[in-house]
């Protein structure tokens, strides 16, 4: 069986269509019509999301895992179509579709396998003591769904952050329905996915309010759905300009709501001494793959390196140089993201301090890496330098000495990561790195790449802002679960009102 999209929008299981419409921009072939959502398709999702979470907010945890685990199944029937219209739309080869798609539905099963166990709703009992003075209630506690949640395709990741991704599989998991906008880099894509998750929302016997997709390319849509009346958190992957402004009118809503953010990262690597006297060259050789994967385009790509300024810094540039000059023109995901990521190097090239090591071009919609140097004081002096360029560009930031190389650190703003190569002579700066970048990062790493993210119960996809709008929360891993549940206390009430899970 083959599926198509049709281009329209996917509302508690019904086709919907809209008068307006937009053409895509796919990488290869040409552009799909699509319905353009308002605020019309906004409330009606919203509405049957609202009025589903009454039914599906006390599902037992078993029917939740049977949904996420058929959602898994039906993306998998799908996975020739989603991988042949999504190479088209993102430019992205198929092995990278395919990898993705494993991803996405891992952590769908990850999801169900974790709810199954239970151990997330950390449930407390406090007994009633009715001979103590005064008398204590009998007192239960447990994690909650919180309702409809809104959730934003992600560019980069057009399945693994997008209409199944791990948002969505976690307000699923964690019983919330989801109203998706969907990314207009890649509709089609998007929309072969929603239809797999209606057809599991059908099969498991759910009302169709569950989820939603709706289309559309404009801000007025973001903006209608994260100010609805009834939507009671964001999930959101994509830039800072635009992530800020959502997390703002989130804010200013009547009612605020949480807004999950992940708006990048430049995810400093620091080099130091002993590491790079040993394998100066290797370091580079690997921090040129990480750099340049996926045409510089995850949120993890290490783009800033950190080390003392000599001997070594001049071996690993020349060896970063040479493994970066190899790497081939690359698709971006849109012109947009091109534009700009053109933007970028031309604002990081115009800074004071900073010499081009590797020039190369950026068309249309292809790129090659871009490598620059500074030194920590012209580092120190720029801010700005400090700003992500979404793309494979590259700084390196010779210090003069460990302190500034702390100094450095100390500049940072928030990160998804952090990283430092070491050997057993770097022990002591390590140790006087590690209080500064454990305030700056979500996730520390030693001797290796930032690049990939595992999907497991310790990961930490997350970090002081701009990183992210919430420190204390991750897109990535179980623990994602624990954005969409809020704790609620039930005094001395009988056992047949309370939740299953506290009975």
């Amino acid at each position: 069986m083959s599926f198509a999209p049709h281009g329209n929008h996917l509302i508690a299981g019904e086709v919907v269509a809209s008068p307006d419409r937009f053409t895509s921009a796919p990488a290869d072939g040409a552009g799909l019509s699509v319905a353009e959502g308002g605020a019309a398709e906004v409330d009606r999702a919203v509405a049957a999301a609202e009025a589903a979470f009454e039914v599906f907010g006390w599902t037992s945890r078993d029917d939740r895992a049977a949904l996420l685990d058929r959602i898994a199944d039906a993306i998998e029937a799908r996975g020739p179509d989603i991988t042949a219209i999504g190479t088209r739309e993102t430019g992205l080869p198929p092995a990278r579709l395919e990898g993705e798609r494993g991803r996405t539905t891992g952590q769908l099963r990850l999801f169900a396998s974790h709810i199954r166990d239970g151990a997330y709703l950390d449930r407390r009992h406090d007994a009633a003591l009715p001979d103590r003075t005064p008398p204590r209630p009998d007192i239960r506690m447990i994690q909650r769904p919180i309702g409809p949640v809104a959730v934003f395709g992600a560019s980069n990741f057009p399945l693994a952050f997008s209409t199944a991704g791990g948002d969505t599989a976690s307000a699923l998991a964690a019983g919330c329905p989801v109203v998706v906008k969907g990314h207009p880099a890649h509709p089609g894509t998007g929309e072969i996915v929603a239809q797999a998750i209606a057809e599991a929302v059908r099969a498991s016997g759910l009302p169709g309010g569950v989820f939603s997709l709706i289309q559309g390319s404009t801000r007025d849509l973001g903006a209608a759905l994260v100010q609805h009346p009834l939507i009671r958190a964001v999930g959101f992957t994509g830039s800072l300009g635009a992530g800020r402004a959502l997390f703002d009118l989130c804010a200013r809503r009547p009612e605020p709501i949480p807004f999950f953010g992940e708006l990048g990262s430049v995810n400093p690597m620091f080099l130091l001494p002993a590491a790079m006297a040993a394998r100066a060259e290797a370091i580079a050789t690997g921090w040129a793959g990480s750099l340049s994967l996926g045409a510089g385009q995850f949120c993890t790509n290490p783009g800033v390196v950190v080390t003392l300024s000599g001997g070594e810094a001049d071996r690993f540039t020349a060896a970063a140089t040479q493994a970066l000059s190899a790497v081939p023109a690359q698709t971006m995901l849109t012109d947009g993201i091109a534009a700009a990521y053109r933007a970028g190097r031309d604002r990081v090239a115009a800074t004071a301090g900073v010499r081009e090591v590797l020039t190369s071009v950026c068309d249309r919609r292809n790129a090659t890496p871009y490598v620059f140097e500074t030194t920590g004081a012209d580092w120190l002096a720029n801010r700005d330098l400090g700003e992500a360029v979404f793309g494979p560009l590259g700084i390196i930031v010779r210090v003069a000495d460990a302190d500034e190389m702390l100094a450095v650190a100390r500049s940072l703003h928030g990160q998804l990561t952090a990283t430092i190569h070491h050997d057993a002579g770097d022990l002591d700066l390590a140790r006087r790195l590690m209080p500064v970048l454990e305030r700056k990062a979500g996730r520390v790493l030693a001797n290796g790449y930032p690049t990939g993210v595992e999907v497991c119960d310790a990961m930490v996809h997350g970090g002081p802002y701009p990183a992210s709008t919430n420190f204390g929360a991750t897109s990535v891993g179980t623990m994602a679960i624990r954005r969409f549940l809020r704790p609620v206390s039930y005094q001395n009430m009988p056992e047949t009102l309370l939740p299953e899970d506290l009975r």
